[in-house]
């Protein structure tokens, strides 16, 4: 699967468990480290934890398992690293205060589902 379908079909599954305000930002000349950016929101950590495992769980099943992950649930953030893409589910207040969509800005927004916060 590539990156740009992968992150289609995350944020497919993300859509399903009702996570609001998704992205996908391609940043193809701009991150060195990946190539899309999946951001999304959910109003609790037990939200979050839901989507982020709906992921985890369907592209595992299509062999696609995570390069890295961070889940801390003190922090309202769970990061998945798939290498081409990245995502990212974080309850509505750590988006706010990391506001990734303004520091990775010059992404161009290829997919935008429910979107609510200013870019």
């Amino acid at each position: 699967m590539e990156g740009k379908e992968l992150a289609q079909f995350a944020a497919a599954l993300a859509e399903d468990k009702k996570a609001q305000n998704i992205i996908i930002l391609d940043l193809h000349g701009i991150s060195l480290v990946t190539d899309y950016f999946l951001i999304a929101s959910g109003n609790s950590m037990t939200q979050v934890k839901a989507v982020a495992e709906e992921i985890e769980v369907k592209l595992e099943e299509k062999g696609i398992k995570p390069i890295n992950q961070r889940k801390v649930k003190e922090s309202g953030w769970i990061l998945l690293d798939y290498g081409d893409v990245v995502v990212h589910i974080m309850r509505k207040e750590e988006r706010d205060f990391y506001q990734l969509e303004k520091l990775w800005g010059d992404g161009d927004i290829i997919f935008q589902s429910n979107l609510s916060v200013d870019i």
